[in-house]
């Protein structure tokens, strides 16, 4: 069988050194190349087309969610194995939507991370014991459907509740909408007085809590 072989993205020097002895420590995997930046992994995965590249997310540059994207969207057979120290659900979501298929902490076990490894390389999808009980968790607890949130207002009104609570003014939400500023106002008005709000960070809070406000990956 042909050796597995694996990129590792890592811009410190000390954690990439001990990720290489762990990596050629694992018979038939061959470390193919690193990369200490964004720009270098999306790159060398381009050049050297590894099997596997070990991803950070926090790169100088244009970091490791929008490296692992543009590794997926020109290398789709390139499993991306996501290793780092955000625990945040932000985070795990953000590296799924890039088209991660696993997903560590730093604070793995090495046995934890030649498994993730192999088994991305195989065409797996694999996630650390920690990471997998916050997605069970994440997916068994009942999520509101926005679409029945707030009925009493319009699908404007809505949809402008949506881009407020998202943080966006109302120059921007009239650009985005298509809209005048006044409009905006407007719908503004009537969204405080049907929520029984007296102002935007009372609105934003309300609207969050009904799942509403969330950007995509990408998304400004």
């Amino acid at each position: 069988m042909e050796p597995l072989r694996v990129l590792i993205v890592e811009d410190h020097p000390v954690f990439r050194d001990g990720l290489r002895a762990l990596l050629t420590s694992i018979p038939g995997t061959d470390v193919v190349g690193e990369a200490a930046s964004g720009v270098e992994a999306v790159a060398q995965a381009l050049a050297l087309q590894p099997d596997v590249v070990v991803m950070d997310l926090d790169l100088p540059g244009i970091g490791g969610l929008a490296a692992t994207r543009q590794i997926v969207a020109t290398s789709p057979h390139v499993g991306v194995l996501v290793l780092t120290m955000f625990d945040d659900d932000d985070s795990l979501f953000a590296a799924m939507r890039a088209g991660a298929r696993g997903y560590l902490l730093k604070g793995a076990d090495q046995d934890d991370i030649r498994r993730a490894i192999l088994a991305v390389g195989d065409g797996d999808a694999i996630f650390g014991p920690a990471i997998a009980r916050r997605l069970m968790e994440y997916f068994s607890v009942p999520r509101p459907d926005v679409r029945d949130a707030f009925p009493e207002l319009t699908e404007r009104e809505r949809q402008v509740l949506n881009l407020i609570a998202q943080g966006h003014a109302n120059a921007a939400i009239a650009s985005r909408m298509a809209i005048s500023t006044k409009t905006v106002r407007n719908h503004v008005s009537n969204i405080f007085t049907k929520l029984q709000v007296t102002d935007r960070a009372q609105a934003i809070v309300r609207a969050r809590e009904a799942g509403l406000g969330v950007r995509e990956e990408g998304e400004h």
